[in-house]
Protein backbone atom coordinates (compact mmCIF):
# COMPACT_ATOMS: atom_id res chain seq x y z
CA UNK A 1 0.00 0.00 0.00
CA UNK A 2 1.49 3.51 -0.97
CA UNK A 3 0.00 6.52 0.19
CA UNK A 4 0.67 9.99 -0.89
CA UNK A 5 0.07 13.42 0.18
CA UNK A 6 0.24 15.95 -2.32
CA UNK A 7 -0.95 19.91 -1.91
CA UNK A 8 -3.75 19.09 0.37
CA UNK A 9 -4.52 15.66 -1.44
CA UNK A 10 -4.41 12.31 -0.63
CA UNK A 11 -4.05 9.26 -2.72
CA UNK A 12 -3.74 5.57 -1.76
CA UNK A 13 -2.75 2.72 -4.46
CA UNK A 14 -2.20 -1.24 -3.46
CA UNK A 15 0.54 -3.50 -5.73
CA UNK A 16 1.19 -7.07 -5.46
CA UNK A 17 3.86 -6.72 -8.00
CA UNK A 18 6.97 -6.06 -5.38
CA UNK A 19 9.65 -5.29 -8.75
CA UNK A 20 10.94 -1.39 -8.66
CA UNK A 21 8.74 -0.80 -11.91
CA UNK A 22 5.59 -2.18 -9.17
CA UNK A 23 6.46 0.16 -6.69
CA UNK A 24 6.81 3.21 -9.13
CA UNK A 25 3.49 2.28 -10.88
CA UNK A 26 1.82 2.48 -7.53
CA UNK A 27 3.10 5.27 -6.26
CA UNK A 28 2.72 7.28 -9.26
CA UNK A 29 -1.21 5.90 -9.19
CA UNK A 30 -1.28 7.17 -5.29
CA UNK A 31 0.18 10.99 -6.79
CA UNK A 32 -2.68 10.83 -9.27
CA UNK A 33 -4.96 10.42 -6.92
CA UNK A 34 -4.11 12.80 -4.27
CA UNK A 35 -3.61 15.23 -7.51
CA UNK A 36 -7.31 14.30 -8.32
CA UNK A 37 -8.67 14.52 -4.94
CA UNK A 38 -6.75 18.07 -3.57
CA UNK A 39 -9.86 20.59 -4.37
CA UNK A 40 -12.51 17.95 -3.14
CA UNK A 41 -10.75 16.80 -0.15
CA UNK A 42 -12.84 17.09 3.51
CA UNK A 43 -9.48 18.17 4.83
CA UNK A 44 -6.24 19.81 4.09
CA UNK A 45 -4.12 17.06 4.43
CA UNK A 46 -0.41 19.28 3.82
CA UNK A 47 -1.42 20.08 7.33
CA UNK A 48 -1.19 16.44 8.58
CA UNK A 49 1.66 16.27 11.61
CA UNK A 50 3.08 12.65 11.29
CA UNK A 51 4.17 10.54 13.59
CA UNK A 52 7.72 10.78 13.55
CA UNK A 53 8.52 7.44 15.62
CA UNK A 54 10.47 3.91 14.58
CA UNK A 55 10.68 0.95 16.04
CA UNK A 56 10.30 -2.69 16.54
CA UNK A 57 7.56 -5.36 18.07
CA UNK A 58 6.97 -8.60 17.91
CA UNK A 59 4.78 -10.82 19.88
CA UNK A 60 5.83 -12.70 22.65
CA UNK A 61 5.74 -16.44 22.21
CA UNK A 62 6.35 -19.74 24.80
CA UNK A 63 5.34 -22.52 22.73
CA UNK A 64 5.42 -22.01 19.07
CA UNK A 65 2.89 -22.94 16.74
CA UNK A 66 5.23 -25.06 15.02
CA UNK A 67 6.36 -27.06 18.21
CA UNK A 68 3.89 -29.49 17.76
CA UNK A 69 3.43 -31.65 14.86
CA UNK A 70 0.33 -31.80 12.27
CA UNK A 71 -0.31 -34.46 13.39
CA UNK A 72 -0.38 -34.10 17.09
CA UNK A 73 -2.38 -31.17 16.75
CA UNK A 74 -5.03 -33.04 14.63
CA UNK A 75 -4.45 -35.69 17.43
CA UNK A 76 -5.65 -33.41 20.17
CA UNK A 77 -8.69 -31.69 18.04
CA UNK A 78 -10.24 -35.06 17.43
CA UNK A 79 -9.91 -35.73 21.30
CA UNK A 80 -11.86 -32.26 21.88
CA UNK A 81 -14.41 -33.25 19.04
CA UNK A 82 -15.14 -36.65 20.50
CA UNK A 83 -15.85 -35.12 24.10
CA UNK A 84 -17.82 -32.54 22.35
CA UNK A 85 -20.38 -35.20 20.13
CA UNK A 86 -19.80 -37.88 23.22
CA UNK A 87 -23.84 -38.13 23.76
CA UNK A 88 -26.81 -38.87 21.63
CA UNK A 89 -28.34 -35.53 22.00
CA UNK A 90 -25.22 -34.13 20.35
CA UNK A 91 -26.30 -33.54 16.36
CA UNK A 92 -23.11 -31.36 15.67
CA UNK A 93 -19.73 -29.98 16.98
CA UNK A 94 -17.00 -28.70 15.81
CA UNK A 95 -13.21 -27.98 17.31
CA UNK A 96 -10.89 -25.09 15.36
CA UNK A 97 -7.76 -24.34 16.44
CA UNK A 98 -6.59 -21.85 13.68
CA UNK A 99 -3.04 -20.02 13.91
CA UNK A 100 -2.43 -16.37 11.92
CA UNK A 101 1.04 -14.76 11.40
CA UNK A 102 1.24 -11.43 9.82
CA UNK A 103 4.38 -9.19 9.31
CA UNK A 104 4.19 -5.46 8.44
CA UNK A 105 7.11 -3.05 7.75
CA UNK A 106 6.28 0.50 7.51
CA UNK A 107 8.78 3.32 5.81
CA UNK A 108 7.78 7.00 4.76
CA UNK A 109 10.01 9.69 3.58
CA UNK A 110 10.62 11.61 6.39
CA UNK A 111 12.51 8.76 7.44
CA UNK A 112 10.52 6.48 10.05
CA UNK A 113 10.49 2.86 9.69
CA UNK A 114 8.53 0.32 12.13
CA UNK A 115 8.55 -3.16 11.88
CA UNK A 116 6.16 -5.86 13.66
CA UNK A 117 5.42 -9.62 13.65
CA UNK A 118 2.18 -10.54 15.19
CA UNK A 119 1.10 -14.48 16.28
CA UNK A 120 -2.41 -15.16 16.57
CA UNK A 121 -4.28 -18.36 18.54
CA UNK A 122 -7.69 -18.38 17.19
CA UNK A 123 -9.45 -21.86 19.12
CA UNK A 124 -13.28 -22.67 18.78
CA UNK A 125 -15.31 -25.29 20.49
CA UNK A 126 -18.56 -25.57 19.81
CA UNK A 127 -21.46 -27.94 20.45
CA UNK A 128 -24.95 -28.16 19.76
CA UNK A 129 -27.51 -30.38 20.92
CA UNK A 130 -31.07 -31.12 19.79
CA UNK A 131 -34.16 -33.24 21.60
CA UNK A 132 -37.49 -32.90 19.01
CA UNK A 133 -38.04 -28.85 18.19
CA UNK A 134 -35.56 -27.81 21.14
CA UNK A 135 -31.84 -27.08 20.17
CA UNK A 136 -29.54 -25.58 22.16
CA UNK A 137 -25.80 -24.13 21.97
CA UNK A 138 -22.66 -23.91 24.10
CA UNK A 139 -19.36 -22.61 22.59
CA UNK A 140 -15.81 -21.77 23.91
CA UNK A 141 -16.64 -17.99 24.90
CA UNK A 142 -18.55 -17.36 21.64
CA UNK A 143 -15.66 -17.00 19.68
CA UNK A 144 -13.96 -14.89 21.61
CA UNK A 145 -11.16 -16.88 23.25
CA UNK A 146 -8.50 -15.38 20.78
CA UNK A 147 -5.11 -14.39 22.04
CA UNK A 148 -1.63 -13.11 20.68
CA UNK A 149 1.16 -15.58 21.45
CA UNK A 150 1.62 -19.13 21.08
CA UNK A 151 0.28 -22.67 21.45
CA UNK A 152 0.55 -22.11 25.50
CA UNK A 153 -2.58 -19.68 24.96
CA UNK A 154 -4.91 -22.58 24.77
CA UNK A 155 -4.27 -23.17 28.91
CA UNK A 156 -4.43 -20.39 29.36
CA UNK A 157 -8.36 -19.96 28.03
CA UNK A 158 -9.56 -23.39 28.99
CA UNK A 159 -9.32 -25.11 25.54
CA UNK A 160 -8.50 -28.65 26.41
CA UNK A 161 -11.06 -29.09 29.95
CA UNK A 162 -14.04 -26.96 28.11
CA UNK A 163 -15.70 -29.83 25.94
CA UNK A 164 -16.63 -31.78 29.03
CA UNK A 165 -18.79 -29.05 30.71
CA UNK A 166 -20.05 -27.16 26.99
CA UNK A 167 -21.53 -30.65 26.05
CA UNK A 168 -23.06 -31.27 29.62
CA UNK A 169 -24.24 -27.61 29.46
CA UNK A 170 -25.59 -27.57 26.28
CA UNK A 171 -27.69 -31.08 27.23
CA UNK A 172 -29.12 -29.45 30.35
CA UNK A 173 -30.59 -26.54 28.43
CA UNK A 174 -32.47 -28.59 26.15
CA UNK A 175 -35.07 -28.98 29.52
CA UNK A 176 -34.18 -25.46 31.01
CA UNK A 177 -37.35 -23.40 31.18
CA UNK A 178 -37.62 -20.69 29.17
CA UNK A 179 -35.85 -17.43 30.60
CA UNK A 180 -38.73 -15.27 31.90
CA UNK A 181 -39.32 -11.88 31.32
CA UNK A 182 -39.46 -8.62 33.67
CA UNK A 183 -37.45 -5.92 34.62
CA UNK A 184 -34.82 -6.92 36.87
CA UNK A 185 -31.25 -7.25 37.80
CA UNK A 186 -28.41 -8.93 35.56
CA UNK A 187 -25.26 -10.14 35.95
CA UNK A 188 -22.83 -10.49 32.73
CA UNK A 189 -20.13 -12.43 32.69
CA UNK A 190 -17.10 -11.64 30.54
CA UNK A 191 -17.60 -13.58 27.69
CA UNK A 192 -21.17 -11.28 27.14
CA UNK A 193 -19.05 -7.98 28.33
CA UNK A 194 -16.93 -8.16 25.41
CA UNK A 195 -19.59 -8.12 23.06
CA UNK A 196 -21.70 -5.31 24.96
CA UNK A 197 -18.49 -3.23 25.40
CA UNK A 198 -17.57 -4.04 21.40
CA UNK A 199 -21.49 -2.47 20.14
CA UNK A 200 -22.61 -0.07 22.41
CA UNK A 201 -19.02 1.83 23.49
CA UNK A 202 -16.40 1.09 20.71
CA UNK A 203 -18.22 1.28 17.55
CA UNK A 204 -20.04 4.44 18.99
CA UNK A 205 -16.84 6.18 20.63
CA UNK A 206 -14.91 5.92 16.69
CA UNK A 207 -14.40 9.54 15.43
CA UNK A 208 -14.93 8.39 11.65
CA UNK A 209 -18.08 7.43 12.66
CA UNK A 210 -19.36 10.45 14.05
CA UNK A 211 -17.15 12.77 11.23
CA UNK A 212 -20.11 10.68 8.98
CA UNK A 213 -17.64 8.66 7.13
CA UNK A 214 -19.20 5.30 8.29
CA UNK A 215 -22.45 6.58 7.52
CA UNK A 216 -23.55 5.31 4.54
CA UNK A 217 -22.50 1.25 5.35
CA UNK A 218 -22.42 1.07 9.27
CA UNK A 219 -24.31 4.30 10.66
CA UNK A 220 -23.38 6.58 12.58
CA UNK A 221 -23.33 7.59 16.62
CA UNK A 222 -25.39 9.45 19.38
CA UNK A 223 -22.01 10.80 20.51
CA UNK A 224 -21.49 14.04 19.59
CA UNK A 225 -18.02 16.20 19.23
CA UNK A 226 -18.89 18.47 21.92
CA UNK A 227 -19.76 15.14 24.43
CA UNK A 228 -15.52 14.57 25.01
CA UNK A 229 -14.98 15.75 28.37
CA UNK A 230 -18.70 15.67 29.44
CA UNK A 231 -21.58 13.07 28.64
CA UNK A 232 -21.79 10.99 31.16
CA UNK A 233 -21.54 7.66 29.63
CA UNK A 234 -22.22 5.28 32.38
CA UNK A 235 -22.02 4.86 36.33
CA UNK A 236 -19.22 6.07 38.33
CA UNK A 237 -18.13 2.68 38.27
CA UNK A 238 -17.62 2.43 34.75
CA UNK A 239 -14.02 2.98 33.65
CA UNK A 240 -12.78 2.21 29.39
CA UNK A 241 -8.97 2.11 28.64
CA UNK A 242 -7.77 1.97 25.37
CA UNK A 243 -4.26 -0.14 25.26
CA UNK A 244 -2.51 -1.96 22.84
CA UNK A 245 0.45 -2.37 25.24
CA UNK A 246 -0.84 -5.27 26.86
CA UNK A 247 1.19 -8.30 26.73
CA UNK A 248 -0.71 -11.35 24.50
CA UNK A 249 -3.50 -9.13 24.32
CA UNK A 250 -5.85 -10.00 20.74
CA UNK A 251 -4.59 -6.35 19.43
CA UNK A 252 -1.58 -5.69 21.13
CA UNK A 253 1.03 -3.59 19.23
CA UNK A 254 3.21 -0.92 19.01
CA UNK A 255 2.47 1.42 16.40
CA UNK A 256 -0.57 1.63 14.38
CA UNK A 257 -0.67 1.79 11.08
CA UNK A 258 -0.34 5.39 10.24
CA UNK A 259 3.19 4.69 13.15
CA UNK A 260 1.83 6.50 15.80
CA UNK A 261 3.35 5.02 19.13
CA UNK A 262 0.69 2.53 21.14
CA UNK A 263 -0.31 3.92 24.38
CA UNK A 264 -2.71 3.19 27.30
CA UNK A 265 -4.82 5.87 27.07
CA UNK A 266 -8.72 6.55 29.35
CA UNK A 267 -11.67 6.71 27.48
CA UNK A 268 -14.22 6.73 29.88
CA UNK A 269 -13.04 7.81 33.35
CA UNK A 270 -15.76 7.41 36.26
CA UNK A 271 -18.55 7.17 33.72
CA UNK A 272 -17.41 10.10 31.89
CA UNK A 273 -16.44 10.31 28.13
CA UNK A 274 -13.18 11.57 27.61
CA UNK A 275 -11.94 10.94 24.26
CA UNK A 276 -12.90 8.74 21.62
CA UNK A 277 -11.10 6.08 18.65
CA UNK A 278 -9.70 7.74 16.15
CA UNK A 279 -6.15 7.94 14.45
CA UNK A 280 -4.11 11.51 13.35
CA UNK A 281 -6.18 12.06 11.03
CA UNK A 282 -9.32 11.88 12.20
CA UNK A 283 -8.12 13.92 15.59
CA UNK A 284 -7.09 16.64 13.40
CA UNK A 285 -10.39 16.64 11.56
CA UNK A 286 -12.67 17.15 14.39
CA UNK A 287 -10.46 19.07 16.66
CA UNK A 288 -10.78 16.55 19.50
CA UNK A 289 -8.18 14.21 21.26
CA UNK A 290 -7.86 10.04 20.29
CA UNK A 291 -5.64 7.29 20.42
CA UNK A 292 -2.94 5.56 18.29
CA UNK A 293 -5.64 3.49 16.39
CA UNK A 294 -5.38 4.03 12.60
CA UNK A 295 -5.01 0.29 11.48
CA UNK A 296 -5.41 -1.83 8.52
CA UNK A 297 -6.72 -5.22 8.09
CA UNK A 298 -4.44 -5.80 5.52
CA UNK A 299 -1.49 -4.68 2.35
CA UNK A 300 -4.29 -3.62 -0.21
CA UNK A 301 -6.87 -1.43 2.71
CA UNK A 302 -5.97 1.96 3.44
CA UNK A 303 -6.14 1.97 7.27
CA UNK A 304 -9.22 3.55 9.01
CA UNK A 305 -10.14 4.09 12.56
CA UNK A 306 -10.63 0.83 14.52
CA UNK A 307 -10.82 -1.04 18.15
CA UNK A 308 -7.89 -2.36 19.29
CA UNK A 309 -7.75 -3.40 23.05
CA UNK A 310 -10.68 -1.82 24.49
CA UNK A 311 -10.94 -2.79 28.50
CA UNK A 312 -13.28 -2.31 30.77
CA UNK A 313 -11.22 -2.17 34.39
CA UNK A 314 -11.69 -4.25 36.78
CA UNK A 315 -13.20 -2.89 40.26
CA UNK A 316 -13.92 -4.47 44.06
CA UNK A 317 -15.92 -7.32 44.21
CA UNK A 318 -15.60 -11.19 43.72
CA UNK A 319 -17.86 -13.05 41.66
CA UNK A 320 -19.39 -14.04 45.34
CA UNK A 321 -19.37 -10.34 46.42
CA UNK A 322 -21.85 -9.53 43.46
CA UNK A 323 -24.01 -12.62 43.41
CA UNK A 324 -24.48 -11.46 47.07
CA UNK A 325 -25.80 -7.94 46.41
CA UNK A 326 -28.22 -9.56 43.92
CA UNK A 327 -31.07 -11.13 45.64
CA UNK A 328 -33.39 -11.88 42.75
CA UNK A 329 -31.60 -11.46 39.21
CA UNK A 330 -30.18 -13.52 36.84
CA UNK A 331 -26.68 -14.16 35.12
CA UNK A 332 -25.58 -14.58 31.84
CA UNK A 333 -23.19 -15.07 29.63
CA UNK A 334 -21.71 -15.85 26.13
CA UNK A 335 -23.36 -14.34 23.25
CA UNK A 336 -25.60 -16.16 21.23
CA UNK A 337 -27.34 -12.85 19.23
CA UNK A 338 -27.02 -9.30 18.56
CA UNK A 339 -29.06 -6.48 17.67
CA UNK A 340 -28.28 -2.43 17.51
CA UNK A 341 -29.29 0.48 15.48
CA UNK A 342 -27.18 2.62 13.51
CA UNK A 343 -26.58 5.12 15.78
CA UNK A 344 -25.43 2.12 17.93
CA UNK A 345 -28.46 3.72 21.00
CA UNK A 346 -30.85 1.11 21.32
CA UNK A 347 -29.83 -3.01 21.37
CA UNK A 348 -30.89 -6.20 22.11
CA UNK A 349 -28.68 -9.26 22.79
CA UNK A 350 -29.43 -13.10 23.34
CA UNK A 351 -26.85 -15.19 25.54
CA UNK A 352 -25.80 -18.96 25.30
CA UNK A 353 -25.91 -18.95 29.34
CA UNK A 354 -28.61 -18.07 31.35
CA UNK A 355 -29.09 -18.96 35.38
CA UNK A 356 -31.37 -17.86 38.02
CA UNK A 357 -30.03 -15.68 40.87
CA UNK A 358 -32.18 -16.27 43.71
CA UNK A 359 -31.51 -14.92 47.46
CA UNK A 360 -27.93 -13.83 46.40
CA UNK A 361 -27.18 -17.74 44.86
CA UNK A 362 -27.14 -19.28 41.36
CA UNK A 363 -29.94 -21.51 40.87
CA UNK A 364 -31.36 -23.07 38.18
CA UNK A 365 -30.47 -22.58 34.14
CA UNK A 366 -32.96 -20.97 31.99
CA UNK A 367 -32.84 -20.93 28.41
CA UNK A 368 -32.46 -18.16 25.66
CA UNK A 369 -32.02 -15.53 28.07
CA UNK A 370 -31.98 -12.23 26.76
CA UNK A 371 -32.03 -8.51 27.19
CA UNK A 372 -32.31 -5.03 25.78
CA UNK A 373 -31.35 -1.68 26.62
CA UNK A 374 -30.39 2.12 25.61
CA UNK A 375 -26.31 2.28 25.68
CA UNK A 376 -26.28 5.29 28.06
CA UNK A 377 -28.60 4.66 29.97
CA UNK A 378 -27.80 0.93 30.47
CA UNK A 379 -24.19 1.73 30.96
CA UNK A 380 -25.61 4.43 33.67
CA UNK A 381 -27.18 0.95 35.66
CA UNK A 382 -24.07 -0.44 35.94
CA UNK A 383 -24.16 -1.13 39.81
CA UNK A 384 -20.86 -2.93 40.46
CA UNK A 385 -18.19 -3.85 38.82
CA UNK A 386 -16.09 -7.22 39.51
CA UNK A 387 -12.17 -7.99 40.77
CA UNK A 388 -9.60 -8.73 38.93
CA UNK A 389 -10.04 -12.48 39.92
CA UNK A 390 -13.49 -12.13 37.63
CA UNK A 391 -11.64 -10.48 34.17
CA UNK A 392 -10.86 -12.58 30.89
CA UNK A 393 -9.05 -11.42 28.33
CA UNK A 394 -10.33 -12.35 24.84
CA UNK A 395 -11.14 -10.82 21.37
CA UNK A 396 -12.81 -10.87 18.37
CA UNK A 397 -11.36 -12.02 15.02
CA UNK A 398 -14.27 -10.56 12.74
CA UNK A 399 -15.08 -6.19 13.53
CA UNK A 400 -16.20 -5.28 9.97
CA UNK A 401 -16.29 -1.68 9.11
CA UNK A 402 -15.42 0.62 6.02
CA UNK A 403 -15.46 0.20 2.16
CA UNK A 404 -14.20 -2.19 0.62
CA UNK A 405 -14.98 -3.70 4.18
CA UNK A 406 -11.70 -4.53 6.63
CA UNK A 407 -12.14 -7.74 9.19
CA UNK A 408 -9.93 -6.80 11.43
CA UNK A 409 -8.92 -8.24 15.10
CA UNK A 410 -9.88 -6.43 18.25
CA UNK A 411 -9.13 -7.33 21.76
CA UNK A 412 -11.51 -7.06 24.89
CA UNK A 413 -10.58 -7.80 28.33
CA UNK A 414 -13.78 -7.33 31.13
CA UNK A 415 -14.80 -8.24 34.76
CA UNK A 416 -17.83 -9.44 35.36
CA UNK A 417 -20.95 -6.32 35.68
CA UNK A 418 -23.46 -5.94 37.54
CA UNK A 419 -26.60 -4.21 36.50
CA UNK A 420 -29.72 -2.76 38.12
CA UNK A 421 -33.05 -2.37 36.72
CA UNK A 422 -32.57 -4.22 33.31
CA UNK A 423 -35.40 -5.57 30.63
CA UNK A 424 -35.42 -9.03 30.15
CA UNK A 425 -36.75 -11.67 27.74
CA UNK A 426 -36.88 -14.92 27.11
CA UNK A 427 -37.26 -17.06 23.99
CA UNK A 428 -34.95 -15.72 21.24
CA UNK A 429 -34.12 -12.69 19.51
CA UNK A 430 -37.28 -12.27 17.60
CA UNK A 431 -39.89 -11.61 20.27
CA UNK A 432 -40.26 -8.04 20.46
CA UNK A 433 -37.59 -6.25 18.95
CA UNK A 434 -36.38 -2.79 20.10
CA UNK A 435 -34.14 -0.80 17.33
CA UNK A 436 -32.96 -2.36 14.06
CA UNK A 437 -31.67 -5.18 13.17
CA UNK A 438 -28.57 -4.16 12.03
CA UNK A 439 -25.86 -5.53 14.74
CA UNK A 440 -22.44 -5.79 13.30
CA UNK A 441 -19.71 -7.18 15.19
Amino acid sequence: MVTVIDSGGLGYAATSDLSFSGLYHAARQAQTWAERSRDHSVHDFSSLVRPMASGTYRTPVTIPWDAWSLEEKLDRLRAADEVLGDDPRIVDRRAILEHRQTESYRVTTDGTKTEQTFSRILPDLVTIASDGTETQQRSLGGRGSCRQGGLESLDDLGFFEAPVHLREEAIQLLTAPICPDGTMDILIGPAQMILQIHESIGHPIELDRILGDERNYAGTSFVNPDDFGSLRYGSELLNVTFDPTVENEFSSYAYDDDGSPAARVPLIENGILMRGLGGAISQQRLGVEGVSCSRACNWNRPPIDRMANLNLEPGQDSFGELLRTTRNGIFMDVNASWSIDDSRRNFQFGCEVGRLIEDGNLTSWVRNPGYRGRSSDFWRSLAAVGDASTVEVLGTPNCGKGEPNQMIDVGHSSPACLFRGVEVFGGGPSRKSSGSSKGRV
